[in-house]
């Protein structure tokens, strides 16, 4: 077979010739599957969204994995692919400013600044004098200051791309050009079969790169891909007279309030890009078309005109000029703006490479966590923001729109923590969400569902209140804490994913899946995880024995399709049945000293350490309903959580209300039980990802090295390294200095001794303890209980010392409390 003939199978075959598609090219052949994978492509390369890309890149993010995949992108461009190819990728490393015009956007600026400092960015926070000296052009007018990142750049979108298919064919890759792929389907042998114009394919893996066309080409294959095509303007204008002398390129400035977009030099010519915060467009809802190449709208001036007008005010020297090029392009946005980049939902071996609103700034590093992915079988960066199976069958069309605009009018705003999009919602409300609605409750929203943030209380106006530094929020959640910790309070956790799984093989399917050790008994509770062949962790599930043959798995919300794939994906012949339950099932959790008295007002089952012991599940009657109860807390305190049929909810929840109004009861929501589990020691999603395995993790309790289950070598071998003293990184728990202003919120830098060990994942402050408390991976020789540090929060140093043990009840006593003796009559 020539290589002008397309071949009739192939171990991988990639639809889309862009900077994704190439670029998963170019990794995949340096992952050794280049002989073995074939990439096509409609028209020409790069000839969709790629070609009219604007082509920056910053390490201003405040996303630690991102922040990663950003660096590696910019030393590729900046230097190893032109060096490995030969090819030129015209890369301008003329450094970039953000600029901030209050001090909301300073602190944004910090944190970014702390979490540069965790990766090693050649990153600073400058005032006003420093920028007029490196951009003496630009108008700073109420700037207070500004991120400076002199490693940051832009570079040819369309010679990056084409460089990147020169590598992926100098490791074998196969690309064909002028050749549509018309049909995506699976055959019985669950192998995907490539219909194209020149031939059909046969392939085990099929990527989905196709931009624009992503969603319509899921169809195919009957998936939903959320994305919507939304359109992007940015203009070029004439010569600048004041750039013709100019020996040095002007650093790329991004004004977000301003001028929502950037400025930037194009050779002497100038280049403003917008992203208006009104008035969105968005095109082609249900089909791109396929004939389009290199296609542009004309320009839309009465939409960006606020926002062109403001960039001429912030640069003079452009407005008198003319406009020599008006660039209109369409741009694929998921609906939380995140890339679409790993597994589809419910099938097996067919991989997106799509939704990239930014993909010359984050496509090869993506690309390359996908190659690996795909190769070795988890990626080494945290692909849970990106993971496709974030949305779930409620991720509807026109949903999908609504929330595409949501996030392109978001796209130059401040990315405050806990940032809550409200558009579009809500879409999966529980039964109680009028009614916690009526008593102040704040939603988030997690895979749909509406789930309490907090409540608010006399004189908090009930509503998302954002900042960088601690605000009235901060209050509200200490006294749920304490009402918790002192009394009781019951939340609405029904956005937990639900699973049961059942049948003659159940044991023998979980038992090869989980960790630890499987619940032996009926009504046992285990807490585990579910690894991949690496032995990276998948996710952490609770796993209750419902019967010899039943059992009921309970994991985070986000997880659901993550859960009910992998179980799928991995089951060989075993008779079993798994049923998501999470659509048409309600939980609840009770939690505090109290809750036992609550609970024994509402039920005649034996509530005492002998009739219903810690970590046990049975079904009781609670007003009149049969529910499952599980005796657990992820408070850390006497408590349960209740499982039922949504119908259910209501009067168990009224019923445990009205029982607990005597004691105080208090509603709490998530940013309360993540307080408490952080007192608690308790790992969340942010340190059980992909990125490490179980010994990393630092959660021996809850692993077992003497039976056989997916990831065990690979757990072995993280389990030897660790008595060595060789792993890369240990989850450390550890306890930072309070200010009364700014706790942090994630990736900030670790130091000993002046030298950086690592980065938090996760902080909160515990409201109990009276201190900042925070999940960090760090160099295991630095994890060493005592141990003084230095974190950098807010881009300032704050005192720090590793903890050995739990902040609040180190040895667990009060969930295991019995019930009080009975006084003889």
């Amino acid at each position: 077979m020539s290589k002008k003939e397309l071949p009739e199978r192939a171990k991988v075959v990639i639809v889309g010739g862009g900077v994704m598609g190439c670029g998963l090219a170019y990794h995949l052949g340096h992952e050794g599957w280049g002989e073995e994978t074939v990439l096509l492509e409609k028209a020409e390369l790069t000839s969709g969204s790629t070609w009219h890309a604007a082509g920056q890149i910053t390490h201003s993010t405040s996303s630690y994995g991102l922040g990663r995949m950003v660096d590696y992108n910019i030393g590729l461009y900046s230097k190893t692919l032109e060096e490995e190819t030969g090819q030129a990728v015209t890369w301008h490393g003329c450094g970039s400013f953000r600029l901030a015009y209050t001090e909301d956007e300073m602190d944004w600026l910090r944190h970014t600044l702390s979490v540069g400092r965790s990766l090693g960015f050649n990153i600073e926070l400058v005032g006003p004098d420093f920028i007029a000296e490196k951009h003496p052009f630009y108008n700073l007018d109420g700037v207070l200051g500004a991120l400076y990142t002199p490693d940051d750049g832009h570079v040819d979108p369309s010679n990056v791309t084409m460089a990147m298919a020169t590598g992926a064919r100098q490791k074998g890759v196969k690309i064909f050009r002028h050749c549509r792929a018309t049909n995506i389907t699976q055959n019985d042998a669950g192998e995907w079969v490539v219909e194209t114009e020149k031939g059909t394919i046969v392939c085990e893996h099929v990527v989905n790169a196709g931009g624009t066309y992503a969603r319509q080409m899921g169809e195919w294959s009957g998936l939903q891909l959320p994305m919507t095509s939304m359109t992007h303007h940015y203009f070029v204008t004439e010569n600048v007279p004041e750039f013709q002398d100019l020996d040095v390129e002007l650093p790329v400035i991004r004004d977000d309030k301003q001028v929502s977009g950037y400025i930037r030099m194009e050779q002497k010519k100038g280049l403003i890009g917008i992203y208006e915060k009104e008035n969105s467009n968005s095109v082609w809802h249900d089909e791109c078309p396929w004939e389009y190449e290199n296609w542009l709208f004309e320009a839309d001036y009465d939409r960006v005109m606020p926002w062109l007008e403001n960039s001429l005010e912030r640069m003079p020297i452009f407005a008198e000029l003319g406009i020599t090029r008006e660039v209109h392009g369409a741009i694929s946005h998921p609906p939380d703006g995140n890339p679409m980049v790993g597994p589809a939902p419910g099938v097996k071996n067919y991989w997106c490479c799509c939704g990239t609103q930014i993909g010359i700034g984050w496509g090869p590093g993506l690309t390359r966590e996908l190659a690996k992915w795909m190769v070795r079988g988890a990626a080494d960066i945290s692909m849970r923001d990106y993971d496709p199976r974030r949305f779930g069958a409620y991720a509807k069309k026109d949903w999908q729109v609504i929330k595409a605009h949501e996030d392109y009018k978001l796209r130059h705003e401040i990315p405050f923590p806990h940032f809550n999009r409200l558009e579009g919602r809500p879409i999966k409300p529980s039964p109680l969400y009028e009614i916690l609605k009526d008593k102040g409750a704040v939603y988030e929203e997690v895979y749909g569902f509406e789930r309490p943030r907090w409540f608010a209380t006399e004189g908090v106006e009930q509503r998302d209140h954002y900042s960088f530094r601690r605000n009235v929020v901060h209050d509200v959640v200490g006294a749920e804490v304490k009402a918790v910790r002192e009394s009781v309070g019951i939340m609405d956790v029904t956005a937990f994913t639900k699973v049961e799984v059942s049948g003659p093989d159940a044991y023998a399917l979980l038992d090869r899946l989980t960790a630890n050790k499987m619940p032996q008994k009926t009504g046992s509770i285990t807490l585990t995880h579910m690894l991949n062949r690496r032995g990276r962790i998948e996710l952490e599930t609770t796993l209750v024995r419902m019967a010899d043959d039943r059992f009921y798995l309970v994991c985070a919300a986000f997880f659901e399709q993550r859960l009910l794939d992998h179980l799928n994906h991995n089951r060989a012949d075993e008779n079993v049945t798994i049923t998501p339950l999470s659509a048409g099932w309600s939980a609840l959790s009770l939690n505090g000293p109290k809750s036992r008295e609550v609970l024994a007002q509402c039920t005649d089952a034996d509530l005492s350490n002998a009739g219903f012991r810690w970590l046990s599940a049975q079904e009781i009657t609670v007003a009149g309903h049969k529910v499952w109860a599980f005796r657990m807390s992820n408070a850390g305190e006497l408590g349960w959580e209740f499982h039922m049929p949504d119908e259910a909810c209501v009067d168990v929840y009224t019923a445990l209300w009205a029982a607990g109004e005597p004691h105080g009861i208090v509603n709490y929501g998530s940013f309360a039980m993540n307080a408490m589990r952080m007192e608690k020691a308790f790992p969340g999603a942010g340190e059980l990802t992909n990125e490490v395995t179980l010994p990393e993790a630092n959660v021996g309790r809850f692993f077992k090295l003497d039976k056989e289950y997916l990831g065990v070598e690979a757990t072995r071998v993280s389990a030897e390294q660790a008595e060595k003293g060789e792993m890369p990184w240990v989850c450390a728990y550890l306890e930072i200095e309070p200010d009364g202003i700014e706790d942090g919120h994630g990736g900030e830098a670790i130091k000993v001794n002046g030298e950086i060990v690592g980065a938090t994942a996760s902080v909160a402050y515990g409201h109990t303890v009276g201190k900042i408390l925070a999940f960090a991976y760090i160099k295991p020789d630095a994890n060493v209980p005592g141990q003084e540090i230095e974190v950098i929060v807010a881009g300032e140093p704050r005192k720090g010392r590793i903890l050995g043990e739990a902040a609040y009840d180190p040895q667990s006593k009060l969930p295991r409390t019995d019930a009080p003796a009975a006084v003889p009559a």
